[in-house]
């Protein structure tokens, strides 16, 4: 294989962005983002999307490119993204593919899991049931029906709960037991890189990155979404806790407390799952990039 996909990780707010960005000006190619709540166009701020210097900086793709209104998959994304790179291997020798979405860089790096299909009402119901009941009715039906799975799931992502419960439900089987079956080969070859750092410094970053937020106007943002907040897309981090805030749960204050709370806790399971990964080569937030393009020269050469 002589095509090249550079995997850019890490936690939130590490600096994921910047470095895949300077490795794509470096080899002259264009970046996937395989950030998930990064592909809304009605979601700019909560989600941390590029800014336009940085879009211009090098070619993105999967960037605010659906509606939130517009059913979206990690499987839609698979097929989408692998037909693409498709496309673009025929004119770059490398591509960079950056995001913090683990389930979403594993379609591309590794290929999905092969799941049978269930009837599309059990979905439906589900997502019915997350609306009157909220995200815990969910979180009791998956703990009973597959604790394996349900103790390493995101439990806050309603997406891959009822990803699982339409599986347990539809088959049978816990949803556990389709995992890690031998996947679809890719026709390329992938570099992973790891930006991290001490958990103190990644949570100053997310800290600040939420105030900054904030001042950037993400409170009207989250405001102007209001009618939509029932959306799959919208049960994320930084606009589920305004919406309390706007309901009258909570007071502004608090809302932001939490949103760093959960922020942190979403960038401590991150690094969970991208540490299961073998072979990734880790760098420092603080790196220095002619360093890293050597060290992928290495691992090019070696392989």
């Amino acid at each position: 294989m002589t095509k090249t996909l550079i995997s850019v990780v890490g936690p939130t707010a590490i600096g994921k962005t910047k470095l895949a960005i300077e490795l794509a000006q470096y080899y002259k190619t264009e970046i996937l983002s395989a950030d998930s709540r990064q592909f809304f166009k009605e979601m700019n701020i909560g989600t941390a999307v590029p800014s336009i210097d940085e879009l211009a900086a090098a070619k993105h793709h999967f960037i605010q490119h659906k509606s939130i209104h517009d059913p979206y998959s990690v499987g839609d994304f698979e097929k989408e993204a692998i037909a693409l790179l498709d496309k673009l291997f025929q004119r770059h020798d490398i591509i960079i593919l950056v995001g913090g979405s683990g389930l979403y860089v594993d379609a591309i790096t590794k290929g999905l899991d092969n799941f049978p299909k269930v009837n599309q009402e059990i979905r439906e119901n589900l997502n019915k049931e997350l609306q009157t009941k909220g995200v815990t009715a969910l979180q009791e039906q998956l703990k009973s029906l597959d604790l394996d799975y349900y103790n390493k799931v995101d439990i806050q992502n309603p997406h891959r709960l009822i990803r699982a419960l339409e599986i347990c439900i539809g088959t049978g089987k816990t949803y556990s037991s389709f995992l890690n079956k031998e996947k679809t080969k890719r026709s390329f070859k992938v570099l992973s890189v790891g930006i991290n750092a001490e958990r103190e410094s990644i949570y100053k970053r997310i800290n600040e990155r939420v105030d900054l937020m904030i001042e950037n106007g993400l409170i009207n943002e989250v405001k102007g979404l209001i009618e939509y907040k029932h959306l799959n897309a919208l049960q994320t981090v930084g606009y589920k806790e305004l919406f309390n805030y706007f309901d009258g749960l909570w007071d502004i204050e608090f809302a932001i407390s939490e949103i760093k709370k959960n922020t942190r806790r979403f960038a401590k399971r991150q690094l969970t799952w991208f540490k299961k990964t073998e072979g990734i080569l880790w760098v420092d937030y603080k790196y220095d990039v002619a360093t890293i393009i050597s060290k992928i020269e290495s691992l090019k050469n070696d392989e």
